[in-house]
């Protein structure tokens, strides 16, 4: 391993110097350069050493088990994504969770309140809720809760507006926000709101541009995004401003015409993967979220695949289960700020999809 460079150091006889042994106290107005490394170049050491991951642009620490990434915002150092619901061919009522800044399998949190498929996810850096969902042969109105810093199962927290199932939502630090979804035998455009912090049944927002179940959707603090979608494959983005009510407006296209892709975010940059487009699809494509236009490529998929649920920190991007064909309990990341191919995460506790996910770190709470 590497040494800490320290140079133009003053000691405390007041001379300089950049040889340092067996000091405990060290005074500079110069910066500290650590050791510099990509995510290969990490060596088995001692707990509490710190170098910089020229991989991910990050600062980092081992714990003794693993690197954790060190942010302005203490929360992402122990950000926790959740993943709720689906079905494997029988529904689920699973909740579990990761650890968004690490790499391994994920761990069991709970249960929903109704095992259900075709659900969405949002939250706060606290609350995950989860709404919506299909148990045949009924969409639901259902959303439920969860604190995303304990585990345990979600509790009722009220109804959307309309039942649906294949919906989208995104959130603020205060108020998620549902969009879309199908009631049979009708593809719907409605948008509903809730206040994150509170229990309560949702509230009218306005309509989406088109009526589309099967889409995604991702957020900055101020606005959300949805994109993509069905009947048939849409290419369509739209977004809104979150503390508003309004319907949406149009935003661009995504590179990719398809259904049933996965989004996530950080506070600038909204992600989306996956898809069915008509085969399984691997492509990751992006957006920024301040302006309007086109998504341009990203870079792709461990497993093309669709019906997946997406989670992040401000960093990070977590891609889990879905369909590719066949159940997948493939996890896999990207860093949300650079472009390339996404990587190996680990694996769900169940293998399932059209789940849904959310987490305590993402875009739309930077």
């Amino acid at each position: 391993m590497s040494s800490i460079k320290i140079t133009n150091v003053t000691n405390r006889t007041g001379s300089s110097g950049s040889t340092l042994s067996g000091i405990s106290t060290v005074s500079s107005s110069n910066p500290v350069r650590l050791p510099v490394g990509t995510t290969g170049e990490r060596v088995g050491i001692e707990s509490g050493s710190l170098r910089y991951n020229s991989t991910d642009n990050t600062l980092e620490f081992y714990n003794g088990t693993s690197w954790l990434t060190i942010s302005q915002s203490s929360s992402l150092i122990n950000s926790r994504g959740v993943f709720g619901g689906g079905t494997t061919g029988t529904l689920q009522n699973v909740l579990d969770y990761i650890t968004i800044a690490t790499t391994g399998n994920a761990t069991d949190f709970g249960d929903l309140t109704v095992a259900r498929q075709a659900l969405a996810a949002c939250s706060s850096s606290t609350r995950g809720v989860f709404g919506g969902g299909y148990v045949a042969p009924l969409a639901q109105n259902v959303i439920d809760y969860i604190t995303i810093a304990t585990t345990g199962n979600a509790t009722d927290f009220g109804d959307l507006t309309v039942a649906r199932n294949n919906l989208a939502a995104c959130s603020s630090s205060t108020r998620g926000v549902f969009g879309g979804g199908y009631v049979f035998p009708t593809f719907q455009n409605v948008i509903d709101y809730i206040t994150i912090a509170t229990t309560g049944n949702a509230t009218d927002f306005g309509d989406l541009t088109v009526v589309r179940a099967k889409l995604a959707a991702c957020s900055s603090s101020t606005r959300g995004v949805f994109g993509g979608g069905s009947p048939g494959n849409i290419n369509i983005i739209d977004y809104i401003t979150i503390a508003s009510v309004g319907n949406a407006t149009d935003f661009g296209d995504l590179t990719v015409a398809r259904q049933f892709p996965a989004a996530c975010s950080s506070s600038t940059r909204g992600v989306f993967g996956g898809g069915y487009s008509p085969t399984f699809q691997n492509v990751i494509d992006y957006i920024t979220i301040a302006t309007t236009g086109n998504a341009t490529d990203f870079g792709d998929l461990t497993v093309a695949r669709g019906l997946s649920g997406a989670c992040s920190s401000s960093t990070r991007g977590v891609f889990g289960g879905g369909y590719a064909p066949g159940v997948s309990n493939v996890i896999d990341y990207i860093t949300i700020a650079t472009t390339g191919n996404a990587t190996d995460f680990g694996d769900l506790t169940v293998g399932r999809y059209v789940l849904a996910a959310c987490s305590s770190a993402h875009g739309g709470l930077s």
